[in-house]
């Protein structure tokens, strides 16, 4: 017996513990390794055939119809929670008119959720199209617009451009009391503006804001000829302007009438 633990004593002095029980970590981890591969693979064949059962459409659209998102997103293959294909979903919804951004999200074990985001409708552009607050042009059509909204014009590429201007008079404006209602930037890239009292004012191409500034300084100290109404302000010029008249309309008459009343 002593020369049994004599033996094992020596056996055991000689072994490296540490290499021995790293060791056995090691193949351990691969054998747990190895196992989860296998019990995910059959858990994934077991469940190859699950399907999206349940849509959800968040971002609370206002122009779009919920009903359009959801044929939307059924244009795509849902059979398979696993191989949808999450990048077509998102195509088909962001293609509806309104739809500005789209989030598509899978949620285990068988919803998806599509969150959207509409433009957001701040002006008309060229009659035929919209801008939103960003000054990016789209086209959509609904009876929920908002009513009153500015008309722009101006060549293609300059929607942004005129969008951030309109903003900047219309803010000038307001403050000494006159209200902007349409903008256009010509091919030639000369600026008019249309005040809703029917005045247009001709800015050109340079010093557009000094401009605005020379209308509003000398516009209160304007002689105007009896039974005559402003028509164009052409402020084209380093100094002074130019002013065409016109008959008034009904509309301008009663607000004459009223105003000196």
């Amino acid at each position: 017996m002593r020369a049994f633990l004599a033996g094992l004593k020596l056996i055991s002095s000689r072994v490296n513990w540490p290499l021995f029980w790293g060791l056995g970590f090691f193949f351990v981890v691969i054998f747990t390794l190895v196992r989860g591969t296998y019990w995910v693979s059959d858990w994934l064949v077991a469940h190859h055939d699950a399907q999206i059962k349940t849509l959800k459409v968040l971002g609370k659209p206002h122009y779009t119809n919920e009903d359009d998102i959801v044929a939307a997103i059924k244009t795509a293959d849902l059979n398979s929670f696993f191989e949808l294909d999450v990048k077509a979903v998102h195509k088909a919804v962001k293609s509806l008119p309104w739809i500005a951004t789209v989030s598509v999200r899978k949620q285990w074990p068988d919803t998806l959720q599509v969150y959207v985001v509409e433009h957001k409708p701040v002006a008309h552009w060229n009659s035929d199209s919209l801008l939103n607050d960003d000054g990016e042009v789209f086209q959509a059509s609904s009876n929920k617009l908002p009513q009153g909204l500015p008309e722009l014009y101006g060549p293609e590429g300059s929607a942004e451009e005129a969008w951030q201007t309109f903003k900047q008079f219309k803010a000038l404006l307001a403050v000494n009391q006159f209200t902007l209602e349409s903008l256009a930037l010509s091919e030639r890239f000369a600026w008019q503006l249309w005040l809703d009292n029917g005045i247009r004012l001709n800015l050109g191409r340079e010093d557009k804001a000094k401009r605005v500034q020379r209308f509003i300084d000398v516009y209160p100290r304007m002689e105007r000829p009896e039974g005559k109404v402003i028509d164009v302000i052409d402020l084209r010029y380093d100094t002074g302007l130019a002013v065409s008249w016109k008959e008034p309309t009904e509309q301008q008459e009663q607000q004459n009438n009223k105003s000196e009343a």
